[in-house]
Parts: structure tokens; sequence; C-alpha cells
């Protein structure tokens, strides 16, 4: 006997973040938007903020499949290492970026705690890198979070 399936709505906020994200990619595609516009501070903040939410969640799955299926935890365990990897390299490109692009104020290191309980924007983004590094720390060695090659070398 088949155990009866999932019901299509099981995760809804996971599918519906996965829809916004499908969404954007298309509006940043349109045609009538060429050249596309390039990779601002906002976007990048926004994606590491989903993409440390995914490493939040895959730490939970990994820590309840791990008893009673072990190679499927080593596999989650890899997928938060990547997405470790991801979120690093997403912070590295939000520095990098110019700090007075549209949507930000020219005074963006300046904390105004009246305008902004959480900090400046560029604080609230390496809060949120540290605290998932702290995480990642304790469940891997430094040898795995070394960036992972997967180019062939000649």
């Amino acid at each position: 006997m088949q155990p009866p399936s999932a019901p299509r709505d099981a995760h809804p906020y996971l599918r519906a973040a996965s829809a916004g994200v499908r969404h954007h990619t298309r509006a940043l595609a349109q045609p009538d938007t060429f050249p596309p516009p390039p990779a601002d501070r906002l976007h990048l903040d926004v994606l590491h903020a989903h993409l440390t939410a995914l490493h939040q969640l895959l730490a939970r799955l990994g820590e309840t499949t791990q008893p009673p299926h072990p190679a499927a935890s080593r596999h989650l365990s890899t997928a938060h290492t990547r997405l470790w990897q991801a979120a690093t390299e997403i912070h590295a490109a939000f520095h990098l970026l110019p700090s007075n692009t549209a949507g930000e104020g020219a005074e963006e290191g300046a904390c105004h705690p009246k305008r902004l309980a959480e900090g400046p924007p560029v604080l609230t983004i390496c809060q949120r890198h540290l605290a998932a590094g702290h995480i990642i720390r304790r469940k891997t060695t430094p040898t795995d979070l070394r960036a992972h090659t997967t180019a062939c070398v000649r």
C-alpha cells in the first residue's frame, strides 16, 4: 500500500517564496528593459536574507532527518554548506557595490535609530551574515567551508 500523497498546499509559504523568486527573475528578464539593470545593494540584501533563511531551514531539516535517514542527512549537510558559500559570496558582492545606488540614502553608513530600528542596511546584512556564520561554524570544519570547485582542470 502506498502512503497517501502530500496535499498540494503542504508547504504554502515555501511555495510562495519560490514563486516570488521566479516572478522577480522573469521581471528582470523583460525584453523592454534592455539592457537589464545591474544588481544593486537592495537586491543583494534581500537575496542574502532569502539565502540565510534557507540556510536555517536546511539546518533544521538536516537535524531532524539524521536519525532515521543518515545518508539523506549528509546530502542536506552538503547543501547547507554550499548555501553558506553562496551567502558569503553575496555578502562580499554587497560590499563591493557603491552605496549610493537608487533607493538608498547618501548617508547610508550613518546610524539614524529613529528612522531604522534595526540600524543601517549595511549593518543589517552584516549582522545577519555573522549570525549565520556562527551556526555554520558550530557544525562544520574549515576544510568543509572552502570553496568547492567543479571545473575540470586540464
